[in-house]
């Protein structure tokens, strides 16, 4: 029987460019961007601590300094804050500081996420752990990283979280070719290939930022040769433990994610994720909402759009 080992380290990939959204990430880390009044890379890290993972490995690079400091503690801030008597802004600059204890590790060059995962080898030695990629976020009421940890428990291998899209979208994602379990929310991956053309795609369950990897995964990315973009690539890496035996780490299952995801991976996605997030906020929205619709009514009508119905 395949002994299966708890889940208890998180690994958070943070060391792209951040090109799309240039020129702001020029000298500030695309994770650093904020949602409403957040960093974008701490509701990743919430999102592992929520999920009992509060050992997390930061792979970042050149110029991420500022993650680094985001979650450390900022004495003279928290000073100048206690002398004014703020107490609700002291914690919550202290609540990133005491979120979990972080770790880092440089990702030399920009080699592919494949690479940026195994730049965690050291740290992680030979238990399994969850990957979240910064680009997504997962809204703190859908807890799919717990029952992917739930599924590795029961199946053992390796565990992605899948997505159902369109066809015209999945040229843009890791994709899976799935098979039925006695579970309506879990399936068995056969294959995966990165970003297929939407005619090659072995279905329209796509791949999305939450892993959680048998250590296995190293020895098999040690021997992963580059592949799309020239990079080598998690994806293929799954795609060889696929095949290979449980007893030697090999299984590959996916999550059925049907919840609310946030994608900050672009500008028009990371816009949406904004207005979403401060619509339920309930310091903000019974401000905010009121200007949006008035907002939007303003711009339809400076468009012509008619209608005399409510936003």
């Amino acid at each position: 029987m395949v002994d299966i080992a708890p889940v208890l380290k998180a690994v958070v990939p943070a060391a792209g460019l951040g090109t799309r959204f240039l020129p702001a990430t020029k000298a500030t880390p695309k994770e650093m961007l904020p949602v409403v009044d957040k960093p974008a890379i701490q509701y990743v890290v919430e999102e592992a601590v929520d999920a009992g993972l509060s050992d997390v490995l930061m792979i970042t690079g050149r110029s991420k300094r500022s993650i680094e400091d985001h979650f450390d503690r900022a004495y003279e801030l928290e000073e100048a804050l206690d002398a004014k008597g703020d107490s609700e802004r002291l914690a919550a600059i202290r609540e990133s500081a005491d979120l979990a204890t972080m770790h880092y590790v440089r990702q030399g060059e920009p080699r592919g996420l494949g690479h940026a995962v195994h730049c965690a080898r050291q740290h992680v030695g030979h238990e399994p752990f969850a990957v979240l990629l910064g680009d997504d976020m997962i809204d703190a009421r859908d807890k799919l990283l717990q029952r992917m940890i739930e599924v590795r428990g029961q199946y053992g291998g390796s565990v992605v979280a899948l997505m159902e899209v369109e066809p015209d979208q999945v040229s843009a994602y890791g994709c899976a070719a799935i098979e039925a379990t006695g579970e309506d929310d879990v399936v068995r991956i056969s294959d995966l290939v990165e970003k297929p053309a939407a005619e090659e795609a072995p279905s329209n369950w796509i791949i999305i930022g939450r892993y959680v990897c048998d250590p296995a995964v190293f020895d098999v990315l040690e021997k992963t040769p580059p592949g799309r973009g020239g990079e080598i690539q998690l994806t293929d890496a799954l795609r060889t433990l696929a095949d290979m035996p449980a007893e030697n780490g090999g299984g590959v299952y996916g999550v059925k994610f049907r919840g609310r995801r946030y994608d900050t991976g672009n500008k028009l996605e990371y816009l949406r994720t904004v207005v979403q997030f401060a619509a339920e906020r309930p310091d903000l929205a019974p401000e905010f909402i009121p200007w949006l619709r008035e907002f939007v009514r303003a711009h339809d009508a400076a468009d012509g759009v008619g209608g005399s119905g409510d936003a």
